[in-house]
């Protein structure tokens, strides 16, 4: 096979049309969850005055970026099941491939900001509106927007350039690693080669992360007071909890070798690092943070009655 391909073919989930129901309904209520939660998340951030400020900004853009990493795969995966097919078509793989990059990228990007944004409003808390100012704010967005873009584009392009010996993939959609388990000989070194360096930067933010951490906890230790540690803490945990799932799970993914038939482990773990993350981010923010907590029952509140 060569790259004159019009389709793959994905993974089912299961050739039991029972069990293919059950996991189309678990894959839309947490798709549901996970949408619901971040739209209410944006639309508080929009519409409160209060929460026009660097950390919330940040955040309703973490909202975006869950929305879109989840709508690039979970739909077309609803759709083939319900429809009992595989395929999909070369161009929307292509597309799978460089949206799912561009998301994860700006996800990692944004969490790296988002410790520097705490970092300084711990440690030089009186300098913080001259740093961290709307425009500042609105230049590392846009910075880290583009550079992941970027990313996905490279990821993309030395995808797609390498020939195909089959259009199996193992995979309910297209990951790049299950892609390259497809590729002829070795010419897929040189995707692997980008990959490495994608992986040494998101390691190079893990660390930025750590290391930031260690300087906020160390800041806040000083503080006086026991409800100003109590409050610093509320502000730094959420983050780092999500980070901390997020990083681990897809560097498991993406480190781990892929295997050469379906497995029920890549399954889980693509599940875990794919799907988890973003529908729990509105759950550890909001159960975290009293403004935002209070703003969405207001919005709720007022929604239903």
């Amino acid at each position: 096979m060569d790259n004159h391909t019009t389709e793959f073919l994905l993974l089912e989930f299961s050739k039991i049309w029972e069990l293919q129901v059950i996991y189309v309904t678990l894959l839309l209520i947490l798709y549901l969850m996970m949408v619901t939660g971040n739209l209410l998340i944006i639309i508080a951030v929009v519409f409160d005055h209060h929460l026009h400020t660097p950390m919330y900004f940040f955040l309703m853009n973490l909202a975006m970026q869950d929305i879109g990493s989840v709508s690039v795969i979970i739909p077309k995966a609803v759709f083939n099941c319900l429809m009992n097919t595989r395929h999909i078509s070369y161009s929307g793989c292509v597309a799978q491939v460089l949206l799912f990059v561009f998301f994860l990228s700006s996800e990692v990007a944004l969490l790296t900001v988002m410790a520097y944004d705490r970092f300084v409003a711990i440690c030089s808390p009186l300098q913080y509106e001259v740093i961290m100012n709307r425009n500042a704010c609105s230049i590392m967005v846009e910075s880290m927007w583009i550079a992941s873009f970027l990313n996905a584009a490279l990821h993309t392009i030395f995808t797609f350039t390498i020939p195909f010996c089959s259009n199996i993939i193992n995979q309910f959609y297209c990951e790049i690693p299950h892609l390259l388990n497809i590729a002829c000989s070795d010419s897929y070194i040189t995707e692997l080669g980008v990959q490495m360096f994608s992986i040494t930067l998101g390691f190079g933010c893990f660390l930025f992360i750590v290391v930031t951490y260690v300087k906020i906890f160390l800041a806040v230790l000083r503080i006086p007071s026991g409800q100003g540690r109590k409050k610093s803490f509320s502000t730094c945990l959420p983050h780092l909890i999500v980070f901390s799932v997020y990083f681990f799970t897809g560097c498991f993914a993406y480190v781990r070798p892929t295997s050469n038939s379906p497995s029920d482990l890549d399954f889980v773990i693509t599940i875990m690092y794919s799907i988890i993350p973003p529908m729990l981010n509105p759950l550890i923010y909001s159960m975290r943070n009293k403004e935002l907590k209070a703003t969405v029952s207001k919005l709720l509140w007022s929604f239903l009655f």
